[in-house]
């Protein structure tokens, strides 16, 4: 899907990521003009109430806040004060799904998810800073932002960016619809405990450690020396290439979240006279010949091409992959649900 024109104002992708993307907040005036509501408030609450999605319930009492976790079985709002907040509605709901792509001049690796917001007049969630960044899609009704010391309203088809470290905070004017665009931004320390088991789980030295001269001590609460000089060489032992990380990476960024579940797929057309469409909840990157699709690697000898344009544009026309051979590796991913073959 080609971003709109006026997605971002008068300025290109490239003049975004340069003046504003982790540098400065942009608001976007009529953004998406024909913005309306991508998920109903009934579908929303359907959604809420599901063990596979992640949602919670922010009500505002005087200067406190209560917050309640999903699934929500019965869901009855409040008329003033309340927020329903659901997260992931990109994977069940097509139309967030084309919002999501809308974004894709960022690499997919970065892009997250939508999480919907629908508020009734006075909802938010408080004064907050978030880690990562976001776009911040006003769907119908308004919305008041206050953004560090700015205060302005927002209305339907008007997009709030917002890089990492930015203090804001949002309250509905009225009964709205906020959609947010996230983006994913994995910090060090989550990296290198992930890719300490990536290691582990692909063979860490092994070594039992042995002190059969050891001698009687008067210092019992010391570490003994010998015990030290064994960590170190056990530890000195441990390696890693270049290539070693990238297939950490892309498995890594490729996971789908713990709650995600993908329903196995129908009975497959013919490749060649199909287009093939990625589930909204797969992942497929790639970096070089080697791909990751939802946590796993595979290489591809040959012409890549038509696998590239399925990744990036996440649909392709089944006969450019047929063209490469990938007939089999299409139909497992059609068994699986990971994609979809539709008539072309």
């Amino acid at each position: 899907m080609r971003m709109s024109s006026r997605l971002l104002g008068d300025l290109t992708p490239r003049d975004f990521l340069r003046r504003y993307w982790q540098k400065r907040p942009l608001l976007i005036r009529g953004a998406i003009p024909e913005c309306g509501t991508i998920v109903t408030k009934n579908a929303l609450a359907a959604l809420a109430a599901r063990d596979d999605v992640e949602s919670r319930i922010v009500q505002r009492r005087g200067a406190r806040r209560e917050t309640r976790h999903g699934p929500f079985r019965r869901l009855a709002l409040v008329e003033k004060n309340a927020t329903l907040l659901v997260n992931g509605v990109n994977l069940h709901v097509a139309a967030a799904d084309r919002l999501l792509q809308r974004f894709n001049f960022i690499p997919q690796a970065r892009l997250d998810d939508v999480m919907v917001s629908y508020a009734t007049p006075g909802g938010g969630v408080g004064p907050h800073v978030d880690r990562y960044d976001v776009f911040l899609v006003q769907g119908p009704g308004r919305r008041a932002w206050r953004v560090e010391n700015k205060r302005f309203i927002v209305e339907a088809g008007d997009i709030l960016y917002l890089p990492p470290g930015v203090r804001h905070d949002g309250v509905a004017l009225e009964s709205c619809f906020t959609y947010s665009v996230g983006f994913r931004a994995p910090r060090g320390s989550e990296l290198g405990a992930a890719f300490l088991d990536w290691l582990h789980e692909r063979g860490l030295p092994e070594a039992d450690y042995r002190d059969a001269r050891l001698r009687p001590t008067g210092r019992s609460g010391e570490i003994p020396a010998s015990l030290v000089a064994f960590a170190v060489s056990v530890l000195d032992r441990v390696r890693w290439t270049r290539a070693d990380v990238e297939r950490f990476l892309g498995e890594y960024l490729s996971e789908p979240k713990a709650h995600v579940v993908f329903a196995p797929g129908a009975k497959p057309r013919a490749l060649a006279r199909s287009m093939v469409r990625l589930d909204p909840k797969t992942r497929l990157l790639y970096r070089g010949r080697r791909f990751f699709i939802n946590g796993e690697c595979f290489s591809v000898r040959g012409r890549v091409r038509g696998l590239r344009e399925l990744a990036d544009r996440r649909v392709a026309e089944g006969r450019r992959l047929a063209g490469v051979r990938l007939h089999g590796l299409i139909s497992q991913w059609a068994a699986l649900g990971y994609a979809h073959l539709e008539k072309a």
